[in-house]
C-alpha cells in the first residue's frame, strides 16, 4: 500500500512538472505552478523558509520522501529503472549492496556551495536536479510534444475544428540544447545500470538530504527473526543501501521508495517508527534492537546468484535515446505579398548589459537566484526569453527581441519563477518598471538608407518614448527621423521587433544593471 501511495504521489508530480514546461497555452501554471516553488534549491534561493523547513520536517520524518516523489530528476531515474527492469524478468533483481562514497557526496556537495558563493552559477546550474531535469523537459521532451500538437492542429483543420492549433518550433540555444542532451544521456546509463547512482554521488541536494535522513523517525526497519536472508531485497533496492549481509541499511542513502518492502515475501521489513538512535548504516529490528553486528551468517539458504547485465540490449537502448533526443527545431519562416517573398530575420544587437524580465530589481539579483531551470524560457509567449551563451551566465535566461517584444501586460515569468530570480509583479508595476532604454542608430534607418518614410517604432511604442522629428529642422518637406526620450522608456522592444531595418535594426534596447520605476 506504502509503495503504491508512492508511485501515485510520484507521477502527479512527475506529470505536473513537466506539463508547466510543455504547457503551450500558459494555463496550467494557474493551477500547477506551486510544484516547481517546493523544489528544494528554488526555495533555497528565494528564501523560502516555510518550504525548506516544511522539506527538512517531511526527511526527518519520513527520510528522504522528497527524492522519491517531489523531484522530477528522481522520478524520470525510476521510471528509467523500472522499464529496465521490465525488458528481461532477472532485470528486476539486478541490484547489489555497494558502500557508500562519502568522499565523492560530500566533495561535490562543498564545490557546489564555493561555486554558489562565488557566483559561477553556470557550473552550479549543470548538477542541480530540478535545473537538470527543467534543461531537459523544454528542449527535448517540449519539441516533441510541439511537434505532436502541430500534428493534430493539421489533422483537425482537415476536419473543420480547430480544437489545436499550431505552435513555432524553434531551437532557442544550440549550446543548451547540447548540455541537455547530455544530461539526458549520462542519467539515463547511470539509472538504467544502477538506479539511483546520480542521487547518491552527483546530487547536492540528496546529500543534504541524506544527512537528515540519517535521523528520520520512521524508516524501512529489518525484523531479524523473520529474514531467511534471501537477499531479494538487496538486489531490488535502486540505492544499493541494503546490506543483508549485516542486516545494514544506509537511510543516508535511502530514498524510502518502499520497493524493499513489496519484495519481501517473509514480511522481514516494515516501514515503522525507529525506537532508538540509528548510527548511519544501521537497523533496528521490530523490538528495536540494534542487529549490524559483524559475524552474522551470510545466508541460511545459500547467496542467490546475481544476475548478469544484457550488455547488447543495453547499447541499443541507450544509442536509441541519443538518437531520439536529437532534436532539431526549425523556425517556420515569416512570408508578405500573400505568402510569396521571404522576410529576412533580424541580426541579434551587441548589447552592452544584458536584458533581463521586469522582476529581476536588477542584473545581479536574477544572476544570483537563476538556478537555469528555464521554465520562464518555456512559457514566454512572446519568445522574447532565450538561454544565454555567455561563459558567465551559460544557460540563464536572457531577453532578445527578434522574434517578438515584451508586452507589458504579459507577467508570466514573474508569475511562475520558483527561485526569486524574478519577483511576482502585477500588470501595472510592470508598465512602470525600467528594465533597459532604445537607442537608435539612424545609419541603420530606412529613412537614411532607402529615402522612405517610416515611424513605425514611434507608432508601436507603448510608453510613448519615441517621437519623430524633422530630419532637417528647417526643411518642413524633410522626413521624419526617430528621437527617443529614455525617461519614458520601458525598454519592451516593441521598437526593436518591429523596425524593417534588416540585417540590423535601427534601434536597438540597451539593458539596466538595476531597473527602476518610471
Amino acid at each position: 500500500m506504502l509503495r503504491k501511495t508512492r508511485i501515485a504521489l510520484a507521477s502527479l508530480f512527475f506529470a505536473g512538472i513537466t506539463l508547466l514546461f510543455l504547457d503551450v497555452t500558459g494555463t496550467l501554471h494557474t493551477w500547477l505552478g506551486w510544484m516547481a516553488k517546493v523544489q528544494f534549491l528554488p526555495a533555497v534561493l528565494a528564501l523560502n523558509l516555510a518550504v525548506v523547513a516544511g522539506l527538512l520536517l517531511l526527511t526527518l520524518l519520513f527520510g528522504r520522501v522528497y527524492c522519491s516523489v517531489i523531484c522530477p530528476l528522481g522520478v524520470m531515474q525510476d521510471i528509467i529503472s523500472w522499464i529496465h527492469g521490465k525488458t528481461k524478468k532477472k532485470n528486476r533483481f539486478r541490484f547489489s549492496w555497494s558502500p557508500a562514497k562519502n568522499w565523492l557526496r560530500y566533495g561535490v556537495l562543498a564545490l557546489f556551495i564555493v561555486l554558489l558563493v562565488a557566483g559561477v552559477h553556470s557550473l552550479v546550474a549543470l548538477i542541480a536536479p530540478y535545473s537538470a531535469y527543467g534543461r531537459i523537459a523544454s528542449n527535448l521532451f517540449a519539441p516533441l510534444y510541439e511537434w505532436g500538437n502541430n500534428l493534430f492542429a493539421w489533422i483537425a483543420e482537415r476536419a473543420d475544428s480547430y480544437a489545436f492549433y499550431s505552435t513555432e518550433v524553434w531551437l532557442r540555444s544550440l549550446p543548451t540544447f547540447i548540455i541537455a542532451a547530455v544530461s539526458f544521456v549520462v542519467i539515463f546509463v547511470l539509472a538504467w545500470k544502477n538506479g539511483r547512482t546520480w542521487c547518491n554521488t552527483i546530487c547536492p541536494v540528496g546529500t543534504v538530504l541524506g544527512f537528515f535522513s540519517r535521523f528520520s523517525i520512521f524508516a524501512p526497519v529489518i525484523d531479524t527473526e523473520k529474514c531467511r536472508n534471501c537477499g531479494l531485497c538487496g538486489r531490488q533496492c535502486k540505492a544499493s543501501c541494503i546490506n543483508m549481509k549485516e542486516h545494514e541499511i544506509d537511510y543516508s542513502r535511502c530514498v524510502a521508495c518502499m520497493d524493499c518492502i513489496d519484495t519481501c515475501k517473509d514480511g522481514a521489513i516494515h516501514y515503522a517508527r525507529r525506537r532508538s538512535p540509528i548510527k548511519s548504516g544501521m537497523t533496528t529490528s521490530q523490538s528495536g534492537t540494534m542487529t549490524g553486528q559483524s559475524g552474522m551468517a551470510e545466508t541460511r539458504h545459500g547467496r542467490p546468484d546475481r544476475p548478469s547485465a544484457d550488455q547488447g540490449r543495453r547499447a541499443f537502448l541507450v544509442s536509441s535515446a541519443i538518437a531520439g533526443t536529437a532534436v532539431a527545431a526549425k523556425a517556420q519562416e515569416m512570408k508578405v505579398d500573400g505568402g510569396l517573398t521571404a522576410i529576412e530575420r533580424a541580426e541579434k544587437p551587441e548589447r552592452q548589459t544584458p536584458l533581463v524580465p521586469a522582476g529581476s530589481l536588477s542584473l545581479k539579483n536574477f544572476t544570483d537566484h537563476c538556478t537555469a531551470c528555464q521554465l520562464c524560457v518555456s512559457v514566454c509567449p512572446n519568445q522574447v526569453l532565450r538561454p544565454s551563451t555567455s561563459i558567465m551566465t551559460l544557460m540563464q535566461p536572457e531577453m532578445s527581441y527578434e522574434r517578438g517584444y515584451c508586452r507589458p501586460e504579459c507577467t508570466r515569468c514573474s508569475d511562475i519563477c520558483p527561485a526569486g530570480a524574478i519577483r511576482p509583479i502585477t500588470r501595472e508595476e510592470k508598465s512602470s518598471i525600467q528594465i533597459g532604454h532604445a537607442v537608435v542608430n539612424l545609419d541603420n534607418c530606412v529613412v537614411n538608407t532607402d529615402e522612405v518614410s517610416c515611424g513605425n517604432c514611434a507608432r508601436h511604442c507603448p510608453a510613448g518614448a519615441i517621437k519623430m522629428v524633422r530630419k532637417n529642422p528647417d526643411d518642413p518637406k524633410s522626413l521624419m527621423i526617430p528621437t527617443v526620450n529614455e525617461e519614458r522608456c520601458i525598454g519592451c522592444g516593441a521598437c526593436e521587433n518591429l523596425c524593417p531595418a534588416r540585417p540590423f535594426t535601427a534601434i536597438h534596447v540597451e539593458g539596466h544593471e538595476v531597473h527602476k520605476e518610471i
